[in-house]
């Protein structure tokens, strides 16, 4: 009977096994799991797996790439993998140029492009992508794609390159258009469309492509309205006399292929085609824009108002008041190019009324782009009505008033008359200056009067320790040169300083009146020059630059100019440089105004030259910098430093140095041809 005490039922039979058998399945499950994991780890598979590597490919293209005898205007290309194209209307360029925007489109493994103007007879067709088109996942991109294809029985391959560099500073010119033509005249730049064209990258490089044997001119274009001609002066532009005779020659270069970032795999001997000329250079430039109108007038203050012109010109307006006598009533403040026309004021009668009714005599240019009188008239309003001034000057005596009231209660000194609003002038003199250095006096509101008796410069003598006079030059740097009817908005003092020699500006009350009265307050202002010792000099010799006029700049790390000289001998010498890092550029200075030019097409005037000493100057005290330098030596493209140079060559978005890191960080090799997805 002992067995039968353990005899079981079959229903705990059934339960026993359906327990087994969720055992084992859950058994086999954790190790296949545990099994997966290990693997993984194993094979140090990072988390969401390698990045994709390959770029896109051609499968196949409808009409073929490279074919001839073309007459459908629709493109249909075909890829291995899903693909899109980044901004088309600005990256992808079609040669012979559109005038009407053809059709870009990406669609799954297919692009397609409908040109919509007419096709050209025994004309070879490029449309560059250039890096447009990339893989849909990761973003890599084709590289340099062009498709071609002919409306006759040949094909043209060749090409030129070069880059477009701003003439003012040598900034690579980013998205500029440049064509070719094949008619060497002069005008057919502002008459007819580029024969062929490329736009820049970002490093101002561009590639035409598809170019026939045969001489051509060659131009830059910053096609405003899309006529691909110069057809407005405010348009870029870039242009060289001399013709381009495209060509080519086999040739042989040396291929780097990294492992990773630190790591070099081999160096291949490759062979290519060579297409020359592919160091073309153009100097970019914008015209002065001639074209004069009046812009706008405004009285953002009750003494002055302000005319807003496009364009300067030396003959300024004629002012005629028609609610008041306009005689002497004005003081001009002009700008430096005479565009903008600040007048004040000089009778506060007439600041305080608020409307002012002006007739002006100005030139203007006309639809013919001639400059012709133009009779205007102006009602010019203040912003700050005299009503409202009034009331807030009389609040403002109120609070003064309320003010010295309570000083009074408290037994502290006050004031039983208010004294006038002074002439606040700034007097820009800091504790340690420059031997080279001028004292600045800004004026808010015209000077009426200066009286140099009242100011006083000392200097602290090393010998006997005594305070003794030192000599000075007042120098008016206000536009107008003098003129009586301008204003007298800047001075600056200068004097033979010392250095290591202490100093002392003292200026008594009212030593300056403007023209409403206000009298500068006293003011003392005591400064050092600084030692020799904390100061470099920087020393060039020009070689290739006999006779010319040469305006050299000393730049700061922002591509500024600190220092400025001028040579007709080649020798530039920058003096009291202070410890830091230096950049030099030099402009030949062709119509010797000590400044850089533009350049004008129709004047067929290029724009002033200018050269960039290719290295960064570290400067250090007591310390001087002698070098002899050939402007000319290096090609333009390579002389601006990169330190300086704002427009930065994109970086494009590399996977396979994305695996690499990876990988190394994981401590496996990167094999990128065992890499599948």
């Amino acid at each position: 009977m002992k067995h039968d005490e353990f005899a079981r039922s079959p229903q705990a039979d059934m339960k026993q096994k359906k327990g087994m058998k969720w055992l084992l399945c859950a058994t086999t499950l954790f190790v296949f799991l545990s099994s997966l994991f290990i693997s993984c780890a194993r094979m140090g598979r990072p988390d969401g797996g390698w990045y994709d590597e390959t770029p896109p490919s051609v499968v196949s293209a409808s009409p073929e790439d490279g074919g001839t005898n073309v007459t459908a205007r629709k493109i249909s290309i075909l890829f291995d993998e899903f693909i899109k194209v980044d901004n088309p209307n600005e990256k992808v360029i079609i040669s012979p140029p559109q005038l009407e925007q053809p059709e870009i489109k990406a669609s799954g493994k297919k692009i397609e492009v409908q040109l919509n103007d007419t096709l050209l007879p025994n004309t070879t067709y490029t449309i560059d992508f250039s890096d447009a088109i990339t893989d849909n996942n990761e973003n890599n991109p084709m590289g340099n794609y062009t498709f071609s294809f002919s409306t006759g029985d040949a094909i043209d391959t060749l090409q030129v390159a070069g880059y477009v560099l701003e003439a003012e500073n040598l900034e690579p010119v980013k998205g500029i258009l440049v064509g070719l033509y094949n008619n060497i005249e002069d005008s057919v730049f502002q008459t007819r469309p580029m024969l062929r064209v490329s736009r820049t990258d970002s490093r101002g490089h561009f590639v035409i492509k598809g170019v026939a044997p045969g001489s051509y001119r060659i131009y830059a274009l910053q096609d405003v309205d899309g006529d691909y001609r110069f057809s407005q002066k405010s348009e870029m532009i870039g242009y060289t006399h001399s013709l381009i005779s495209p060509t080519w020659k086999a040739d042989v270069r040396r291929d780097t292929l990294w492992r990773d970032s630190l790591h070099i795999d081999d160096i291949r001997q490759v062979g290519y085609t060579h297409f020359l000329p592919d160091d073309i250079v153009l100097r970019a430039f914008t015209e002065e824009q001639t074209e004069r109108y009046l812009v706008k007038t405004e009285r953002q203050q009750a003494n002055r108002f302000t005319l807003y012109f496009s364009y300067g010109n030396e003959q300024l307006p004629e002012l005629r008041g028609l609610n008041f006598d306009s005689r002497d009533a004005f003081l001009l403040e002009a700008s430096e190019h005479l565009d903008t026309l600040r007048y004040w004021l000089r009778d506060t009668a007439l600041v305080n009324q608020d409307t002012l009714d002006i007739e002006m005599r100005y030139l203007m240019t006309d639809t013919l782009g001639n400059l012709v009188q133009q009779v205007d008239t102006q009602r010019i309003l203040s912003r700050q009505p005299y009503a409202k001034r009034l009331k807030q000057q009389q609040r403002d005596l109120e609070q003064w008033q309320k003010n010295q009231e309570r000083q009074k209660k408290r037994g502290l000194p006050y004031e039983t008359e208010r004294k006038p609003e002074p002439y606040n002038v700034e007097v820009r003199a800091v504790p340690m200056i420059d031997p080279d250095q001028r004292i600045a006096f800004e004026m808010p509101e015209p000077m009426a009067h200066l009286d140099t008796t009242k100011i006083h410069l000392y200097y602290l003598s090393r010998r006997d320790s005594l305070w003794h006079n030192e000599p000075f030059t007042l120098i008016n740097t206000s536009t107008g040169n003098g003129d009586p009817g301008h204003a007298v908005m800047h001075y600056r003092l200068t004097a033979e300083w010392e250095p290591e020699t202490e100093y002392s500006l003292e200026l008594d009350s009212a030593y300056m009146t403007n023209i409403y009265g206000q009298a500068a307050d006293k003011v003392k202002r005591g400064f050092k020059v600084k030692s020799l010792g904390d100061y470099a000099t920087i020393s060039m010799t020009l070689g290739g630059m006999q006779g010319e006029h040469i305006v050299g700049q000393l730049l700061d790390q922002q591509d500024k100019p600190v220092k400025q000289c001028i040579t007709d001998n080649g020798k530039l010498t920058f003096y009291y440089v202070a410890p830091g890092t230096y950049y030099v550029r030099v402009i030949v200075d062709k119509n010797s105004n000590g400044r850089w030019d533009t350049g004008e097409y129709a004047l067929d005037r290029q724009a002033d030259e200018v050269y960039y000493y290719p290295q960064a100057i570290e400067c250090r005290a007591k310390w001087d910098f002698s070098e002899t330098w050939n402007p000319k030596a290096k090609p333009l493209y390579q002389q601006k430093p990169s330190a300086i140079t704002r427009q930065k060559a994109d970086k494009e978005k590399k996977v396979q140095q994305r695996n690499a890191d990876r990988a190394r960080k994981l401590g496996i090799p990167y094999e990128p041809d065992k890499i599948k997805l």
